[in-house]
């Protein structure tokens, strides 16, 4: 095994680490698949939007440009990481009410169609959400069982979906990165079994945006969903963001009329109409602070590349893995051996990790916890090193020491 000296003075990438803001107590960060650390460009450009725009411009600031930031910013976020051209992504809500606003826009957009596909092991949101939609509508719900939590951290294969999906199902909602295992999915071919059976489909990708290559549209995916303060750093709270095929627009009826997404938001018209475009998937007023630090991301993402991020990820998790086959030999893996089949993260389980989370944050050590035995290791390529990857990773086997 390489040792992480060796990888950091390696690693085409370890001058972006700079660009982070950091605090000295803590000593590895590993869950960054939860939480991104701010850019130090992030601190400069919302501290003089207060100062310039916020206070300079007050209530004008409205028509200089802040309404349009949902939609330039969702721009950017489609060329830089989603594979989507201009006028398909928007950017606004939290995850979970996009997701319920266009898996309730999907299952109106297929009549007669009568079931919703996901998968039982997906994050707790996703699941909630289409079981609400199906009673709400009177639809039944197939759950593909076997997903992130499977042993060998396996998801949702071919041949599981090709099994489910039928000319009843209306829609398929599934995630690209399964949160608890890191198990990659391949969306482009799922996405392509789904639509043989004339359904729509979802991908969630929460925890892929930022760090794995995405093509939207090469895939021909029709929905998507994703967060903005994991691998894209928006900060806490940070807005979603909706993708919507292009052709797929018209067909869409989103369930929250909002004025900001009706066709002449500022006549204040009796009665909604829709706008024309992605616009349509707004609803209120768009949270202009919590989506700044976003900006600065798209513009590291950019320079960078998104394919030498999926470089540096793959390597770190890969580093993160043999450490774990020698430190934790009683551990399960219970993320894909194979890196070209992960995301950025993977979850170990052992008996007592629970106990031993706040023992390590004491310590400035933060990984992530997921019931009932795992603790998932988040790597952010951009931010982290590979010596901080192993020290957190031997605090782990030596807490307190």
């Amino acid at each position: 095994m390489s040792s992480s000296l060796d990888l950091d003075a390696a690693d085409p990438l370890a001058r972006y680490r700079s660009r982070f803001v950091r605090d000295d107590t803590v000593a590895a960060y590993l869950d960054g698949n939860s939480l991104g650390r701010p850019l130090a460009a992030s601190r400069g450009r919302i501290a003089q939007f207060v100062t310039e725009q916020w206070a300079g411009r007050l209530i004008r600031g409205w028509d200089e440009g802040w309404l349009d930031l949902p939609l330039t910013i969702g721009d950017e976020l489609g060329r830089v990481a989603l594979g989507a051209a201009s006028g398909q992504v928007a950017v606004g809500d939290s995850t979970t009410v996009l997701l319920y606003k266009l898996v309730r826009a999907a299952v109106a957009a297929r009549p007669g169609r009568t079931r919703i596909v996901a998968d039982r092991a997906d994050f707790p949101t996703d699941r909630y959400v289409v079981e609400g939609i199906a009673v709400e509508r009177g639809l039944s719900l197939t759950w593909l069982e076997q997903g992130g939590t499977a042993p060998a951290g396996g998801g949702v294969t071919a041949e599981q979906l090709s099994a489910a999906v039928d000319e009843r199902t209306a829609v398929v909602v599934l995630s690209h990165v399964a949160y608890r295992s890191g198990y990659l999915a391949d969306a482009e071919r799922l996405t392509r079994i789904a639509h043989d059976a004339g359904a729509l489909v979802l991908w969630d990708l929460s925890h892929s945006v930022g760090v794995v290559p995405i093509g939207l549209d090469a895939w021909e995916v029709d929905l998507a969903v994703g967060c903005t303060y994991k691998y894209l750093n928006g900060g806490p709270g940070s807005p979603a963001f909706a993708y919507v095929r292009s052709d797929l627009q018209p067909q869409l009826d989103q369930p929250i009329h909002g004025w900001l997404g009706a066709r002449e938001p500022f006549e204040m018209k009796q009665g909604y109409e829709p706008a024309d475009g992605i616009r349509r998937v707004l609803s209120g007023t768009p949270p202009i602070l919590s989506m700044l630090a976003v900006q600065d991301m798209l513009a590291l993402l950019d320079e960078v590349g998104i394919e030498s991020v999926r470089r540096k990820s793959t390597a770190l998790t890969a580093f993160a893995v043999e450490l774990a086959d020698e430190l934790f030999p009683d551990a399960r893996l219970s993320s894909p051996r194979d890196p070209e089949r992960r995301g950025s993260h993977i979850t170990l389980d052992r008996a007592g990790f629970r106990d031993l989370v706040p023992r390590l944050q004491a310590q400035g050590v933060i990984p992530d916890f997921r019931g009932p035995d795992g603790i998932r290791i988040g790597l952010s390529p951009l931010s982290t090193s590979f010596g901080e990857v192993e020290l957190g990773m031997l605090a782990m086997r030596y807490p307190g020491a």
